[in-house]
């Protein structure tokens, strides 16, 4: 790891020798780079900025920070514009050769919409809006303002929320995304950029519900594929950007609790927090921490009956209930996780960070089966009862039928059937990005080590234990599916 680092290290510094020589040599060129901020100081992203008249057009970074190279020796005007912010023009002279640096300072249109625009639209739907009409590719953008202002337990659940975007549900709460109504396994997930892989390991689909919706600063949908993207993506991406210290000392924390009065009472509740700020004279280093914890006692009482036609002792067809299963789902899910953000600017143009996030999901649960079976010997009918005969000897009947109809079988016994199946999944995902970026005067360096990783601890199939009368069989031999019985 060591040798690899030194390795990049030097490529770094040859290249930035040889790309800064050439541009030494271009006199007849200049660069114009500067920070996009609003009144008080913190820092627009996603602004556009346009060089008037030649046309040229980019956004700033997550940081406010832009720059426009290679730009001719002349005069021309600046704009900068921020969706519920007034747009300012300014004039930029550029000499040869020279780097120009240009802060526009955006305010807001009026005193009386300054409290809506600062408190809430600027945080929360605005910064969407400006990510969503920037962007090359057809994206929608979820904030954190708009993740936290609604119960969503899970990244998935407020995924779910967007136009066009539905999802596949465990027990009512959203496990996969289906993008444009394209199955989950087309769909590809990211952490910052890094692809991230499925925690099942037997299937291609990320489960969403393994990651806490409190640890990102907004959800990225793109809904097409561009030639920036991965290929593997063909329903869409979704990308999950962590958070990272802002221009403002960040102290957040949460909580919540419920109580559910089912199966003698189940129980909610969680807590997250973040804090962050920045340090130093200008304010270069930020750090960033945050955390999150919950745990979902859910609980299902379901009853599943189960029609069939049978003839009654005079010949007439009735329809009635011969069997039903009587379900009993009993949920413990605890789901923590965290993230950090550390970054550092060197200069304007010029910073390293570190990104990483870790989440831990435990979809525990019990669930109880009890499945009466009263055979299909009907013996009377009065008005809507019906009584079975289960006494007699359905053996003897079956072979004398077998006679005449072989395989016929016309008489069930009564029966019952009692399964438990218990489960115990703990999925983690975790991804790590560092790296860092320099803006020279007619070259973008960019350089990223990254790495992910989604596992299962413990089996994915489910310990089952199987009782069954009147043949009184028991089955408790572990690891089997709801359903299948060993002899």
């Amino acid at each position: 790891m060591r040798r690899f680092l030194h390795l990049i290290f030097v490529a770094s510094l040859l290249g930035y020798g040889a790309w800064v020589n050439p541009a030494a040599g271009q006199s007849g060129k200049g660069t114009i780079t500067g920070t996009a901020k609003d009144s008080a100081g913190a820092p627009l992203s996603s602004t556009l900025i346009e060089l008037q008249p030649l046309g040229r057009r980019v956004v700033s970074d997550d940081q406010g920070q832009f720059r426009i190279s290679d730009v001719p020796v002349g005069e021309y005007t600046l704009t900068a514009s921020y969706v519920g912010l007034n747009a300012l023009s300014t004039s930029v002279k550029v000499e040869a050769g020279q780097t120009v640096n240009v802060d526009p300072v955006l305010q807001v249109a009026s005193q009386a919409d300054q409290v809506v625009v600062t408190a809430e639209r600027l945080q929360g739907e605005s910064e969407a809006i400006n990510i969503e009409r920037t962007s090359d590719e057809i994206v929608q953008v979820l904030p954190s303002r708009v993740i936290n202002s609604l119960p969503n337990t899970n990244v998935a659940d407020a995924v779910g929320r967007l136009p066009s975007v539905s999802l596949e549900r465990d027990e009512g709460e959203g496990k996969y995304v289906q993008i444009r109504g394209t199955e989950p396994r087309l769909s590809n997930v990211t952490i910052n950029g890094v692809n991230v892989p499925s925690p099942e390991g037997i299937v291609r689909n990320i489960k969403l519900d393994a990651v806490p919706a409190n640890l990102v600063e907004r959800i990225e949908v793109f809904k097409t594929l561009s030639a920036s993207q991965d290929a593997d993506g063909i329903g869409g991406t979704v990308n999950l950007v962590t958070k990272t210290a802002s221009e403002k000392p960040t102290y957040n924390f949460g909580g919540q609790g419920g109580y559910t009065p089912i199966q003698g009472g189940r129980t909610l509740g969680g807590f997250d927090g973040t804090v962050g700020q920045r340090f130093g004279e200008n304010k270069k280093f930020g750090i960033l921490l945050g955390g999150t914890w919950d745990r979902n006692n859910r609980g299902i009482d379901d009853l599943e009956p189960v029609q069939a036609v049978g003839t009654t002792p005079s010949g007439q067809n009735i329809a009635y209930v011969p069997t039903e299963d009587m379900r009993s789902y009993n949920y413990y899910r605890t789901r923590y996780g965290f993230a950090s953000g550390v970054d550092y600017t060197f200069k304007p143009g010029s910073s390293a960070y570190i990104k990483g996030l870790y989440s831990d999901f435990h979809d525990y649960g019990d669930t109880i089966v009890y499945t009466p079976n009263a055979g299909n010997t009907i013996k009377s009918v009065n008005g809507s009862q019906v009584t079975f005969d289960n006494a007699q000897d359905c053996q003897t009947v079956n072979q004398a039928a077998d006679i005449t109809n072989p395989g016929s079988n016309p008489c069930s016994p009564g029966s019952y059937a009692y399964r438990h199946y218990i489960r115990r999944p703990d999925q983690q995902v975790y991804s790590f990005l560092t790296g860092a970026r320099h803006d020279l005067s007619s070259t973008l360096i960019v350089y990223e080590f990254a790495v992910s990783r989604s596992h299962n601890i413990g089996r994915q199939d489910f310990e089952t234990t199987n009782f069954g009368a009147p043949t009184a069989s028991y089955d408790s031999t572990g690891a089997l599916l709801p359903g299948i019985e060993r002899g």
